[in-house]
């Protein structure tokens, strides 16, 4: 007959405590009690850290299974008290899951109007360096999107530019927000190559790339990506 989990677990767990005793016994008979505290020391230690294990990985199964109710609930509209539950998230919840729900708290902050609460939220991501790389990308971005129109351009420049490297994942974006930050500088030579670059990646989103074309265009730049001959065209 085939032995369910719950069985599984309940023999695993007998013959674990068997094996404690026969260990326990044994260090008694050759080394004394001394050594048989020391035994039992350790396999408390090991014990310990198994079963710390083992919860942190139902937090994490917990904490997923409410953040996936948290987005279900925010796409289906039903966005009241869905703050606090984020904050819960935040507070209790792994690295990871901690930066996902500050990244949904600043999102929601901002399809309500309050853009000041969701760029101080974005800041903390950006600047917290516990949180992965992509995260803390993410965020800045974010951020400086929302305060745009108040930075000064130099201080887009400064805080975008290592995004803003072909390769990145936010090239386009990051890119095409220095190069508008040139423009406003008065400094369109700067910003030309810039959005002839965006728009010859092909790994930058399409509407992106689209409006990088334009603006390259507009400053007198071919942003028309080069294609190889075609072998026909080469044996003509």
């Amino acid at each position: 007959m085939a032995v369910t989990p719950k069985d599984n677990e309940a023999f695993y767990r007998e013959v674990d405590e068997e094996l404690r005793r026969e260990q326990v016994s044994r260090a008694m008979r050759r080394y004394g009690v001394a050594a048989a505290i020391l035994v039992l020391l350790f396999l408390g230690a090991v014990g310990g850290y198994l079963w710390w294990q083992q919860e942190k990985e139902k937090r994490a199964g917990v904490q997923s299974e409410t953040l996936n109710g948290i987005f279900e609930d925010i796409a289906g509209g039903r966005t009241k008290g869905i703050e606090s539950r984020l904050d819960e998230v935040a507070k209790n919840g792994g690295l990871g899951y901690r930066a996902a729900a500050l990244l949904t708290k600043a999102a929601v902050a901002v399809q309500t109007g309050n853009d000041a609460a969701a760029i101080t939220t974005y800041k903390a991501v950006a600047q917290d360096e516990d949180f992965a790389q992509p995260y803390r990308d993410l965020a800045t971005i974010r951020q400086t999107a929302l305060e745009y129109d108040t930075l000064a351009p130099a201080a887009v420049i400064e805080r975008l530019k290592p995004l803003a490297v072909a390769g990145n994942p936010w090239f386009g974006s990051a890119g095409e927000m220095i190069a508008i930050a040139h423009l406003k500088a008065g400094k369109p030579e700067l910003a030309a190559p810039i959005f002839a670059a965006i728009a010859k990646d092909e790994n930058v989103p399409g509407s992106i790339r689209s409006r990088a074309r334009e603006m390259a265009s507009s400053l007198g730049v071919d942003a028309v990506e080069d294609r190889a001959a075609t072998p026909a065209a080469k044996g003509q």
